[in-house]
């Protein structure tokens, strides 16, 4: 997904002189081609992220598009206060893209654990958040983040959904897709780990629980229009997502249904209000949290079976 955004990047940039990229001393392999091809459009700012924010604000206020790019909390936690005041607040064009979304850098430790970014990224006023779950489909976000005209947050997740782009591109900010339609209990997932929904709402299925999909991957702003519907048509929504259950995409899908008075039954399924802090592969912490596929059918049919003993 990562190869994908900075190959796009760099096919934009070369039309465009108006596009940066800042990295926070990070990505040297991946972003050769970007330097190599627009060396005077990239500066490495170093491992300073607050400067590489604070310069992305400035560079934003004299026109340019700009992207700064480092691991998960790095560009975003990190650098929070220069995020908020100097970026979202003057509501410039300066695009955060994030690696290592979730449990992507598992072996590394909760320090690069990505598992707050998106509520605090999205509690932001006028950033957009976006959590793409297909290479292509990343690709496609940063088209559209570049024509949207103020700041952004991508988070890029190391594995991936292993869906098909569709014929209409797969991608526009603010929307969702329907991915399975029926009627009962609907899945509603963000990012890579929109697989594990796919996989649970197969075997489901095969249980005799009828069981839809819907993707998010704008986080903000969000889609009403395909949460209601989604609403409309079951009795159990469960939001999955490789974030805190506090905020994120439960915490947006939650205020949707309660600010239209929907009475469906919500499961959000996600980091308990807990520091991750156990390492291993993204595979391994999926599994121990009780993200993976087998972890949702087994929450979901504890649900079903309290509403019909």
């Amino acid at each position: 997904m990562r190869d994908h955004v900075v190959k796009r990047l760099t096919e934009l940039a070369l039309e465009d002189p108006r596009i940066m990229l800042i990295t926070g001393d990070l990505g040297f392999g991946v972003l050769d081609e970007y330097r190599s091809k627009c060396a005077s459009q990239f500066i490495n700012a170093g491992v300073a992220e607050q400067n590489m924010t604070g310069m992305a604000a400035g560079l934003a206020l004299e026109g340019f598009v700009v992207f700064t790019y480092s691991i998960g909390n790095f560009p975003t936690l990190r650098c929070l206060e220069q995020l908020r005041n100097d970026v979202c607040y003057h509501d410039l064009n300066v695009n955060v893209l994030a690696v290592g979304g979730g449990f992507s850098y598992g072996q590394l430790g909760m320090s690069h654990h990505a598992t707050e970014d998106l509520s605090i990224m999205r509690a932001l006023p006028a950033m957009q958040v976006v959590v793409p779950s297909d290479p292509w489909q990343a690709a496609t976000a940063v088209d559209a983040l570049v024509a949207h005209p103020g700041p952004s947050y991508m988070r890029i997740d190391k594995s991936s959904a292993g869906l098909e782009q569709p014929a209409d591109g797969g991608f526009a900010l603010g929307k969702g897709r329907t991915l399975v339609a029926a009627d009962g209990v609907t899945l509603v997932g963000t990012g890579g780990i929109l697989a594990e929904c796919l996989e649970a709402a197969e075997r489901l299925g095969g249980q005799g629980i009828s069981c839809g999909v819907v993707e998010l991957s704008t986080i903000k702003p969000i889609d009403v229009e395909t949460i209601l519907g989604a609403a409309a048509r079951s009795n159990l929504i469960v939001t999955v997502e490789e974030h805190s259950v506090v905020g994120g995409l439960g915490g947006a899908v939650a205020e949707v249904l309660a600010d239209h008075g929907c009475g469906v039954r919500l499961l959000r399924v996600g980091l308990d209000d807990v520091y991750s802090s156990v390492v291993g592969s993204q595979t391994y912490l999926r599994r121990h949290y009780q993200l993976d596929a087998e972890s949702i059918v087994s929450r979901i049919k504890q649900v079903v079976a309290q509403n019909h003993p």
